[in-house]
């Protein structure tokens, strides 16, 4: 049983700056394209956002998530006679070598391993096919309702696709994992080689990282039938965005155009701070939440206070946990952060806006879903040793 009291925004709302009061018109020379929020996972510009399209090297954002959630980087990774010399762009590994994963996966996202790829997909999963079988589970996990694998590289296969709205999505959530976030920001790393005298040495081909600032990853992409692919991000003034274009023979300059629109117009507001007594009740905000907004929308954000009875809850409420305050943002729920008796000790800091929300359309992840676990059936049962 919950008291449902609504709060009127200026009661609880922070200092917000709102953008220029007109948006200007922004376009592409992409096929599709897509910008997000990276801290609340908010689409701010999407262009044929659903079309289902061949997407090359990106594949490998998921191909190097699902490692690095999957994989154990303690066991080295071993080259087979499937990933040697895989055609297309390579990290020229050798026949039988073995380098720990942490080192492929900086192959794999820096310079576009094919090689890198095959490997790294037969470690974690065993195969090349059961590996992409964790691929699509963990696809129909965060929602992305445009994408399908066929293999961990993205070399052109029927049935091998994705959109612009999903990979904004999917890079959203993978810039949350400090492991993925390092390695794609790295613009040179050295990694020891074991059949040579000089170690490995790769400069990342992403030129965002050179020639934007505030740049921090993403992914190049190329194949003969999808043309040139790119997923771009960057932070500015705590904000991170992410771009998508696929089929753009202008990438770059797109790229430089789509963040700075984004950064302009849709700057990212604290609306709630951690520790922020609401007014007229003995309460406290118990992380801080922030959301891009647009001038103008400020009339289509709303909150309402959500308390539970004490007396009817079957809640635990001995840690002071009163409730919660659900940020509305055009009739939807963008976020739910939980509300404390003041003087409670409150919950661990989150790095950011995403953490915070219990509630949001553009994620609904959860924990786990039965695919993912059919997945880890599957693996144990007919991959593990």
């Amino acid at each position: 049983m919950a008291l449902l009291i609504v709060v009127s925004l200026s009661a609880i709302m922070m200092n917000v700056v709102l953008a220029q009061k007109d948006l200007p018109s922004i376009s592409t020379h992409a096929q599709a394209a897509a910008l997000i929020d990276v801290s609340s996972g908010r689409l701010l510009y999407s262009h044929q956002g659903d079309e289902e399209l061949r997407i090359a090297s990106l594949t490998k954002i998921m191909t190097a998530i699902v490692a690095i959630e999957q994989g154990q980087f303690n066991k080295p990774v071993r080259v087979s006679k499937n990933a040697y010399a895989k055609e297309g762009s390579s990290i020229f590994l050798k026949l039988g070598e073995e380098m720990s994963l942490e080192n492929m996966l900086y192959g794999l996202m820096m310079r576009s391993g094919n090689d890198a790829a095959t490997a790294i997909a037969e470690h974690v999963g065993g195969s090349e096919e059961g590996f992409v079988f964790l691929m699509n589970a963990k696809a129909v996990e965060l929602g992305l309702k445009h994408t399908h694998f066929m293999n961990p590289h993205g070399l052109d296969a029927e049935g091998h696709y994705s959109s612009a709205n999903d990979l904004a999505r999917l890079t959203a959530y993978a810039m949350h994992n400090p492991i993925f976030k390092e390695i794609v920001k790295t613009p040179v790393k050295k990694v020891p080689n074991p059949n040579e005298s000089w170690d490995y040495k790769w400069d990342n081909k992403n030129k965002m990282l050179r020639f934007y600032e505030g740049a921090d990853g993403v992914k190049t992409g190329y194949t003969k039938k999808a043309f040139r692919c790119l997923v771009s991000s960057a932070t500015r003034n705590g904000q991170q965005l992410v771009t998508v274009t696929i089929n753009d023979g202008d990438d770059w300059n797109d790229h430089r155009k789509m963040l700075d629109y984004g950064f302009a117009n849709y700057p990212l507001v604290e609306f709630l701070k951690r520790g922020q007594k609401i007014d007229g009740y003995e309460i406290v905000v118990s992380q801080s939440f922030s959301y891009p907004v647009a001038n103008g929308e400020q009339n289509e954000i709303s909150n309402r206070l959500v308390l539970t009875d004490q007396r009817k809850s079957g809640e635990d409420l001995s840690f002071g946990l009163r409730g919660r305050i659900e940020v509305i943002h055009d009739g939807v729920i963008i976020g739910k952060v939980p509300v404390y008796t003041i003087g409670s000790v409150l919950p661990k800091k989150v790095e950011s806006s995403k953490d915070v929300l219990l509630q949001k359309p553009s994620f609904s992840i959860q924990n786990s879903t039965w695919l993912q676990s059919l997945g880890h059936v599957f693996k144990k049962l007919l991959f593990e040793d």
